[in-house]
């Protein structure tokens, strides 16, 4: 089990460098926070759209197979599911109906029962309930929902997956603090806003190594669980978590000193430009593409 390898959540992509590496990343923050924005109030055909346009993005970008392979296989079939465990819930609408015809009883009290009327065919094709096998009912509401809540979760992970996965963490802060820096006026601390981005995203490969040390270590030593019972079961993994609690603790402490060490005190007296932010042709052109994509979101994206 190599969790660094087979889930590479939140991870940078180093090599190969493609053309999503070299955009700017406000260019791409501005794409990301446009693609999460749009589901809201969409219709089902542009929330289908944003799936293809970010699946579309992994294929022009050449995304290597086995990166794409691990991230979208298990992120693929938890929005699979959800959206058709949603369908066949009920959809929570209450609507009692009442009836054209009086019912047996009416009709008993009545002297002179009223005629029989035909059976009246639909007059439109409208139907709410879609399908009705016995216990499996699809409704539109049901429907609309699963749509929803599957396209929204698949857009919500990958894409901020794929913007993690072609920029890298000090790109990412950088992007921040220059997007932030109107907030300075309000005195805000926003480079320490943006340092704290940084050392989050480094800390997250030491939390997946901790998880998988620790995994390893129980996995070692041949734990034989039906004899444990659920009661040792739950001690030996509130034990294991509370080793996973005191190793990230300790690694933030070493952070800390090494820090301390070289002389860190604010971060704007050790402020270290690892990029310098310049949009270029390419950048202009996305941010025109931008421009677009919201334009289409207005005119058609709307629910109807």
């Amino acid at each position: 089990m190599d969790l660094l390898r087979s889930l590479p959540i939140g991870l940078y992509l180093e090599q190969p460098i493609t053309w999503l590496h070299r955009l700017d990343p406000r260019v791409k923050m501005a794409w990301l926070m446009s693609i999460l924005v749009t589901p809201i109030l969409a219709s089902a055909h542009w929330r289908f759209a944003l799936v293809g346009l970010l699946l579309l993005l992994t294929l022009l970008a050449q995304i290597p197979f086995r990166v794409a392979r691990r991230q979208l296989g298990w992120l693929i079939l938890l929005s699979s599911a959800v959206m058709l465990l949603t369908f066949v819930m009920p959809d929570g609408l209450q609507v009692d109906q009442t009836p054209r015809l009086p019912t047996p009883a009416d009709t008993a009290v009545l002297a002179d029962p009223p005629e029989q009327l035909p059976d009246l065919p639909q007059p439109t094709a409208y139907r709410y309930v879609l399908v009705d096998w016995g216990m499996i009912t699809i409704t539109r509401r049901s429907l609309n929902l699963g749509i929803r809540i599957g396209t929204l979760l698949f857009t919500l992970i990958y894409g901020t997956n794929l913007y993690l996965l072609t920029t890298a963490p000090e790109e990412i802060t950088l992007a921040l603090e220059t997007l932030m820096a109107p907030l300075r006026w309000f005195r805000l601390p926003v480079t320490e806003i943006a340092l704290t981005v940084t050392l989050s995203l480094r800390f997250i490969p030491l939390v997946l190594e901790e998880v998988q040390n620790l995994v390893r270590s129980v996995q070692t030593r041949a734990i034989n669980w039906k004899k444990l019972g659920f009661k040792g079961s739950a001690q030996v993994w509130l034990t294991v978590v509370e080793r996973l609690l005191e190793n990230l603790l300790l690694r933030a402490e070493q952070i800390a000193a090494a820090m301390e060490v070289r002389g860190f005190t604010s971060p704007n007296q050790h402020r270290v430009r690892w990029y310098q932010l310049v949009l270029r042709r390419w950048d202009w052109f996305a941010l025109g593409l931008l421009v677009a994509f919201w334009w289409a979101r207005l005119m058609w994206g709307g629910e109807g």
